[in-house]
């Protein structure tokens, strides 16, 4: 039983329980209290008081194990007195706290499970009293999770796994005693060992499904998602099922959990109960989810102060660095303590064909099914380079886990692991003999994280590891990532992923010396967290722990430069217009050989799919293949490789061109075509890629008048398909229209009022002052590539809003719940493009809805023609940039850009302002 002494916490005493307190009326415990006016005792006040004595308690440093039970303390006596009051005491029921209730576990606003338990029917005058309780004790505000219940409702209840794990918390409060272990047998008898184990694992993988199968949730749910609450829980039910205990300290003294695997787990607990208590009183419910609404000041209230050097986000990763550790530890004592559970109480039951075998696999080590084992409990202690030899036998003979007596004996050694050990040159041969084994890299390296080798064997990963960064973009811990990232470079390697990396499967598969990309990957991200850049602090260390261990001069640089500069391509890709060749010039020369570009090309796919699972996609793709081919052809000096301008504006009308030759175009006149591309201009072929310029070609052929499309009288041609480089619902969308000076910001405008989201945008002038505009879209809803009546609605409200070009209506949307509490400066950049006669203008702002219609808008009050633009959102932070110009196509004064930066920094603050 849980301690019951609440005198230390100094709690508001419970006031009196009086009839006449009750009511100016007559009243029995049996009339129904439904139908009278009643002042409640006073006990709403009271509950209130409670919460604020045991808020207070907390500020005064009293432990939160002893207010979680103080609370259930609390609940107890008064659910004592009201039993008593109704006169329910006085038949045979018994009251049960059920549930974490019977556990003596309650926040302020936890659920409170009880059980009322009859050993027979239930009469009618019993019936009545139970209804009067429960009418109280919802106007009193405590909306219990009540079920009342016969002895044989009960049998066939707990048939229900989730009843029966309440039934196994039951506490007896008052009632009938002879019912007192009744829930515990009703449970016995409905379930086995094994089929209570076997639905309560299941129940968690279910569970764990729920919440990406990850700790690392960005705002995570304490109670269900994996390391929280749940995963405790889930220990005391499999075994109050075989031992009978009440608390989780009696299993020490069963022998089947340790002393500091006990402190652990309690520590963590009361980290995650505070996190909890603060939810609870903060909201006024019984809120789990620790939401970025409540992130900053909970960390706050948790003391997780500013420091002086402190960056603005710096506390609260702090505060959500401790709450992944602490995660990451109860999922792992979890998982452990379950397993080792299954293996000491219900493996020696299984018969004898169903039961592992064992097979010696060196004098050290057997398999044991499908599991590793040390051989004997000394093996650490006498071979300490045993530990990395575990991993590289698991991978040699693929094993992909560990029995818990060996976990178990593995987390201890791993504290040994000191710098005399990583000196060892048979330890360093043995860990870099892991990271060439690929097979089952990943689990065996997430193994090596969970029971801290990995940490204690690189230091400097061990300080990244819960490791977050306070957006929406970095969906996992630094430790997390770098695993995930390993994990996919080794999906190059899977058949099943190939048609998904077809280009980047290839090249990985032919590089020899993959362990140089591991440790790349382990290194890229390993100085986050500093202060500094962490590329460069990276380059160095990786440089240091490869030279330490006896890889050559050539590797450890190569690894160095991969760490230092594993951001170059993606930002290049995204960032910057590849279709210049200048651009892919001077990457080409910061790359410098095609070693690097190949090595370098892997790693940024691997990163940039490993960082967040919505950044990836076939856009993103495409504009990565494109940088590595032309940037290949560079360095492999390719005679026919396109140098400059003139050059791939030719390759691309040549590539269009064969692509023409080889479909059916019965429908379209060579010499049409080619008369119709002269007329689209230069720049049209710089920024289209083929396949799109032959659908624009026809659509634009095909539109009334044939062949005339550019005749100033012809209607606005607006054309959709699906994005055949993108699976997520992306549209595109060709706009071929007489040119006008807000085409931007109306279109922009028109996308906004239907809820799509621009992806990417090309606009382009022909020659003939027609506007070649091409949209890439996500639409929220997901219709509007099946509903014929949505696309014909955007086609005629962008028809319309062409033909009235006034100033854009914008629509006030309210801003997503997690944006909110983002706080990204607005910086606006711009760089004046030679080649074009352009400014590039960059714009870094908080992502928001209708952000590029205010943009637009912006645009025409400015008087400012946009040429091209590429969007790329990134969590909660909007990256886009904009080739423009006057109206005449003319260059920027300094004057302009400089008022063109006040108008769109005021606009943009003012929606910011009001969020």
């Amino acid at each position: 039983m849980f301690n019951c002494d609440v005198t230390a916490i100094d709690l508001t005493p419970m006031p009196l329980l009086s009839a006449d307190d009750m009511t100016t009326a007559s009243l029995s415990p049996s009339t129904d209290i439904s139908v009278i006016e009643k002042p409640l005792f006073g006990i709403p006040e009271w509950l209130l008081q409670i919460n604020d004595d045991i808020s207070r308690a907390l500020e005064r440093g009293v432990n939160i194990r002893q207010l979680v039970n103080a609370r259930a303390c609390v609940i107890d006596d008064l659910l004592i007195e009201l039993f008593k009051y109704f006169e329910l005491n006085k038949t045979d029921l018994a009251l049960f706290a059920t549930g974490g209730y019977g556990r003596g576990e309650l926040s302020l606003y936890s659920d409170i499970d009880i059980l009322l338990l009859m050993p027979h029917d239930i009469d009618a005058d019993t019936n009545k009293k139970i209804d009067n309780l429960v009418a109280i004790l919802w106007d009193i505000g405590l909306e219990p999770a009540l079920s009342v219940r016969s002895v044989s409702d009960c049998l066939e209840a707990a048939l229900d796994h989730t009843i029966a794990s309440a039934l196994l918390e039951a506490r007896l409060l008052i009632g009938n005693d002879a019912l007192q272990d009744v829930p515990h047998q009703i449970v016995n008898n409905q379930w086995s060992p094994r089929a209570f184990f076997d639905v309560k694992i299941n129940e968690a993988k279910a569970r764990y499904l729920q919440h990406n199968a990850t700790e690392y949730n960005l705002e995570p749910n304490i109670k269900t998602a994996p390391g929280g609450l749940r995963d405790i829980h889930i220990i005391g039910w499999v075994t109050k099922r075989y031992f009978r205990v009440s608390k989780l300290y009696d299993l020490v003294q069963q022998d089947f959990l340790t002393e500091k695997e006990f402190d652990e787990l309690s520590f963590a607990e009361g980290y995650l109960w505070q996190i909890r208590h603060y939810l609870h009183e903060l909201t006024g419910r019984n809120e789990n989810k620790l939401l970025f609404d409540y992130q900053r000041e909970i960390a706050q209230l948790m003391g997780y102060e500013p420091q002086p050097d402190d960056q603005p986000n710096d506390s609260v990763e702090r505060f959500m660095r401790d709450y992944y550790r602490c995660a990451m530890q109860i999922s792992t004592l979890s998982e452990m303590l379950t397993n080792h559970y299954y293996e000491t109480i219900i493996e020696p039951q299984l018969p004898d064909e169903e039961r592992p075998k064992k097979q010696p696999i060196n004098a050290r080590f057997n398999q044991v099914g499908e599991q590793i084992a040390m051989a004997h409990h000394r093996v650490f202690a006498q071979h300490p380079e045993s530990i990395l030899e575990m991993f590289l036998l698991m991978g040699q003979y693929g094993i992909k886990n560990v029995r818990t007596h060996t976990l178990r004996a593995l987390k201890i050694a791993a504290r040994g692991i000191d710098q005399a050990y990583r000196d060892n040159p048979a330890h360093q041969a043995l860990f870099l003999a892991n990271l060439k084994e690929q097979n089952y890299l990943f689990h065996r390296l997430r193994t090596m994280n969970r029971y801290g080798v990995l940490g204690n064997y690189i230091p400097a990963f061990a300080q990244v590891t819960g490791l977050m960064q306070y957006d929406l973009f970095h969906r996992y811990t630094v430790d997390a990532h770098t695993l995930f990232l390993i994990r996919i470079l080794h999906r190059f390697t899977d058949p099943h992923f190939y048609e998904d990396f077809p280009l980047v499967s290839s090249i990985f598969q032919r590089i020899e010396r993959k362990e140089i990309l591991v440790l790349a990957a382990m290194f890229h991200d390993i100085a986050k967290g500093r202060g500094g850049n962490h590329s460069q602090l990276g380059e160095i260390e990786s440089i240091e722990f490869c030279l330490a261990h006896g890889m050559s001069t050539a590797d450890a640089n190569l690894v160095g430069w991969l760490t230092r500069y594993h951001l170059l391509m993606s930002m290049t890709a995204q960032k910057k217009d590849i279709s210049d060749p200048e651009v892919v010039t001077l990457f080409a020369d910061l790359v410098g050989n095609v070693t690097h570009l190949n090595h370098l090309y892997v790693l940024t796919v691997a990163d940039m799919n490993a960082t967040n699972p919505q950044l990836w996609n076939s856009w993103r793709a495409t504009l990565m293949k494109q940088l590595y081919s032309q940037t290949r052809r560079i360095l492999r000096a390719d005679i026919d490789a396109p140098t400059n301008r003139q050059d791939m504006i030719s390759a691309t009308r040549k590539q269009a061109l064969i692509m023409l030759d080889n479909v059916d175009n019965q429908h379209m006149n060579r010499d049409e075509v080619l008369r119709l591309w002269d007329d689209l201009g230069d720049e049209y072929f710089l920024r289209e890629i083929a396949e799109d310029i032959l659908w624009h070609t026809e659509a634009i052929l095909n539109h009334p008048p044939i062949g005339r499309a550019s005749n100033a009288d012809s209607p606005p041609l607006v054309v959709l398909r699906e994005h055949r480089e993108l699976a997520l619902d992306a549209v595109q969308v060709f706009v071929y229209t007489q040119d006008q000076v807000n085409l931007f910001a109306v279109t922009m405008a028109v996308f906004d009022q239907m809820n799509l989201d621009v992806l990417d945008a090309r606009i382009i002038t022909a020659t003939r002052d027609f506007a070649l505009d091409s949209y890439v879209l996500l639409d929220r809803s997901g219709t509007l590539l099946v509903d014929s009546d949505s696309q014909q609605e955007l086609k005629q409200r962008l028809i319309d809003a062409f033909k009235n070009p006034t100033s854009p209506k914008l629509t006030n949307k309210r801003i997503p719940r997690q944006l909110k509490h983002f706080n990204v400066a607005t910086t606006i950049n711009f760089e004046f493009n030679e080649a074009s006669s352009q400014h590039i203008m960059s714009l870094e702002t908080l992502d928001q809805p209708g952000l590029l219609a205010r943009v637009g808008q912006v645009f025409l009050q400015q008087q400012i023609e946009v040429h091209a633009a590429r969007i790329t959102t990134l969590g909660e932070r909007a990256e886009d940039m904009f080739y423009i110009s006057d109206q005449n196509d003319q260059a920027l004064s300094a004057d302009k850009l400089k008022m063109l930066k006040t108008a769109l920094i005021d606009s943009l603050s003012l929606r910011n302002d009001a969020i």
